[in-house]
């Protein structure tokens, strides 16, 4: 049976976990050490940023960012086919969610989709960009540009992105700010976690504040400044994060093959799909695979299944403008129309970085009977 979810650690480094635990346990410094200031400076390396804190998940990046950029009380853009913690972290800072639709061929929203959300609302005081399934927008660029002319805040939601880079520069680095999450199923894991990543030394040091209880530069102690929260990584989950780090470019490089493998496949067979060839890499957390609008999602999931196939979740079936726990959220559905019309209309393989060529050739298999 292939699934959509495969802990990349090998035996080996299970062992070398399990020893830096019993080493972190009794050395005593649980949170705030050694691991986690290495984890971060070397995952700023990677991005290429300046400034990188680790936080107990991309939830609690998203949160203090909106908070640090002054979300509160106004209006900010968000795609509507994304996660729940994207919509959340805006609500939970006092900000008011403007939901975007999305572009069928990236399913991410363009810039002209975000001036359109601008024009229908002009009181917009920030953007959180998501880079679905790790897809960059090929006119990213343009909207920074656009957001940066107006004063706009633009931040980014990279929880899908790890790796994914575009005209030489990583997701995470391309505007005001970013938010990776290493929940299990992500590209790269901590178990629980999440980064901020920024060029600017103030917001740094601000969101190692709030992670830490409001402490500013002190780790322990009972003088707090900021209304931060308890919002730490543990040691031993930075440590996991430096095996992964390590290891992130040959995980992404193995799930481009697999994609790689796919792609002929659907352009021969004439099933649409959406295509990262625009980037210099993309992390391809979700290859997303259209199929006829009528299809019912659930039954397609069961006849993958019985070919061994098993579908994971998609990005998403359900946008947020239509679940019951933003129903207080105001939306026009008309400027919703293409995340309502291809949501419901699309599947991510089980694609990940201990995919094979077996596994691809019966996911192609599976495809063509399925979805021709």
């Amino acid at each position: 049976m292939i699934k959509p979810f495969y802990l990349d650690l090998s035996a080996q480094e299970i062992e070398s976990i399990q020893k830096k635990l019993g080493e972190i346990l009794v050395g005593g410094t649980l949170i705030l050490g050694p691991y986690t200031e290495q984890f971060e400076s070397q995952f700023a390396n990677y991005i290429g940023c300046k400034h990188a804190v680790a936080l107990n998940s991309g939830t609690s990046a998203l949160e203090v960012l909106l908070d640090l950029k002054g979300a509160k009380g106004r209006e900010i853009a968000v795609p509507t086919n994304t996660n729940f913690a994207t919509v959340a972290a805006i609500l939970r800072v006092g900000g008011r969610p403007v939901f975007m639709d999305m572009t069928s061929s990236y399913f991410v929203p363009n810039l002209e989709i975000l001036e359109m959300t601008i024009k229908q609302y002009p009181n917009v005081a920030g953007v959180v960009w998501v880079h679905i399934g790790g897809i960059i927008a090929p006119d990213f660029e343009a909207v920074a540009e656009y957001c940066k002319a107006r004063d706009i805040f633009l931040l980014e939601d990279a929880a899908h992105a790890h790796g994914s880079m575009i005209n030489g520069t990583k997701a995470g680095n391309l505007a005001d700010g970013g938010a990776f999450s290493f929940f299990p199923t992500k590209v790269m894991t901590t178990i629980e976690g999440g980064m901020v990543t920024t060029n600017n030394k103030e917001e740094a040091e601000l969101v190692k504040s709030f992670r830490n209880q409001g402490k500013r530069a002190a780790s322990y102690g009972g003088m707090h400044y900021d209304l931060g929260n308890s919002w730490r990584i543990s040691e031993i989950a930075a440590y996991i994060g430096l095996v992964q780090l390590a290891k992130l470019d040959s995980m992404i490089a193995t799930r481009q093959k697999a994609v790689d493998q796919i792609v002929p496949v659907l352009l021969e067979q004439g099933i649409a799909f959406c295509d990262t060839s625009h980037m210099d890499q993309a992390s391809q957390y979700k290859f997303i695979v259209r199929f006829s609008e009528g299809t019912s999602l659930k039954a397609l999931k069961e006849k993958f299944f019985e070919s061994g196939v098993v579908l994971g979740g998609g990005v998403y079936e359900v946008p947020c403008h239509l679940q019951p726990v933003f129903q207080e959220v105001e939306f026009r559905r008309e400027d919703l129309a293409n995340a309502e019309r291809f949501c419901p209309a699309h599947i991510c393989p089980p694609i990940t970085s201990g995919t094979s060529s077996e596994d691809v050739s019966k996911i192609n298999t599976t495809i063509v009977k399925e979805l021709k």
